[in-house]
């Protein structure tokens, strides 16, 4: 993985369970439950999915005090830690405190005023636990948005500000902070401006993002940005999709700007009139195998991937790839750092390179995945 070449801005030090934030720790991912909070096995089942994707942190929300108890075994029984999100109610968190919640995300400004507040922030205190201040443009108060009109940069950082105050008031310092809004410009400014007057940890994300297509593109520019100058200490990718596409999202932003390889960088060209196979198909399909394999405790020692259409783009422009293949009109090459290895049948190219990536990845003891086999056929077919 090359070098991150960006600044990373310091801050204080909080921890969510076992999950370092924050003070140089590496970009933690978070996502949230969208079972029902009362149903411990769809809850838990869930995380446990997000969890071997790699997420690292969980939000569940507690809506309703007949929640607490389903909550208390889902804190008990996470492979990873999680949060309570909790709105307009202080006591369903201070309960969610004391059912094992590794943090608890509030928005100050809805949770009761000053003496729920304090409420909060001592139990928060007494458990050890770190209280998220999130402010997010749909939720400004009245008196900024009159003071700047509609929910501006300016107008988002002045309110997380003082929120952080409230707490500081109250001795409370254990915060972690994020900066919310629909609108990625707004996002990355408000984050701006808040990095540069605090110290606290900042968790990045750009609110109701939307749909896949448009969600991705929307939180990797806003979130990458953000990245790319050293700010955000943990982050979500907001999508109107199961979570667990969230993950892999973030983590294919994390990637992109240098902060995390979870798994090869795929590198495949866009295809034109000279590709004769299909190519989109064959490149899901290994993308399906490297999930497959991870969830299944893989490690895979390849850094990087290529899978080329036609000759001229491959293996000489993806010379620096470890493995790869380059196809032609009868089938194709496999290659490792720009060197042919061997020809390859059109029927062979799937398992061919799938064969070579398994060589190069350690499995727990009989955890060996079975290899895919495409719909309608044998595992060689591919086009």
């Amino acid at each position: 993985m090359a070098e991150a070449a960006h600044p990373v801005r310091q801050t204080r030090r909080i921890t969510v369970g076992s999950v370092p934030i924050g003070d140089g720790a590496p970009v933690s991912i978070q996502s949230m439950t969208n079972t029902d909070s009362a149903d411990p096995e769809a809850t838990l089942a869930q995380i446990r999915s997000l969890a071997a994707l790699g997420c690292q942190i969980v939000r569940v929300t507690l809506p309703h005090r007949r929640a607490v108890g389903a909550f208390r075994r889902v804190c008990a029984e996470s492979p990873i830690p999680v949060i309570a999100d909790i709105h307009f109610q202080a006591r369903l968190a201070v309960a969610a405190i004391e059912a094992g919640a590794d943090g608890i995300r509030i928005n100050p400004g809805n949770i009761g005023g000053p003496k729920a507040l304090r409420q909060v922030a001592e139990a928060a205190r007494t458990a050890g636990v770190p209280i998220r201040v999130g402010v997010n443009s749909g939720s400004l108060e009245e008196d900024l948005l009159r003071k700047h009109g509609h929910p501006t940069a300016q107008a988002l950082c002045e309110s997380a500000l003082r929120h952080c105050r409230g707490l500081e008031d109250l001795g409370f310092q254990a915060i972690k902070v994020s900066i919310k809004a629909s609108d990625v410009a707004t996002t990355v400014q408000a984050n701006r401006l808040f990095a540069a007057a605090t110290d606290y940890p900042l968790h990045l994300g750009v609110t109701e993002a939307g749909t896949p297509a448009r969600g991705t593109v929307k939180s990797a520019v806003g979130i990458g940005a953000l990245l790319l100058e050293g700010i955000g200490d943990t982050l979500r990718v907001s999508l109107t999709a199961p979570p667990e596409e969230e993950i892999r999202v973030a983590l294919r932003i994390l990637e992109a700007v240098g902060l995390r390889q979870a798994e090869p960088d795929i590198v495949s060209c866009p295809t034109c009139g000279r590709t004769t196979v299909d190519l989109i198909d064959l490149v899901n399909r290994v993308e399906d195998e490297l999930l497959r394999i991870r969830r299944s405790g893989g490690r895979i020692a390849l850094r990087r991937i290529a899978i080329m259409g036609c000759v001229v783009n491959g293996p000489g422009e993806a010379r620096e790839a470890d493995l790869g293949i380059a196809c032609d009109h009868t089938g194709g090459v496999l290659f490792r750092h720009g060197s042919v290895v061997r020809r390859l049948a059109r029927e062979a190219l799937l398992t061919g390179l799938l064969d070579e990536i398994r060589r190069n990845t350690a499995f727990p003891p009989s955890e060996m995945p079975a290899p895919p086999a495409p719909d309608g056929g044998s595992a060689a077919t591919v086009c």
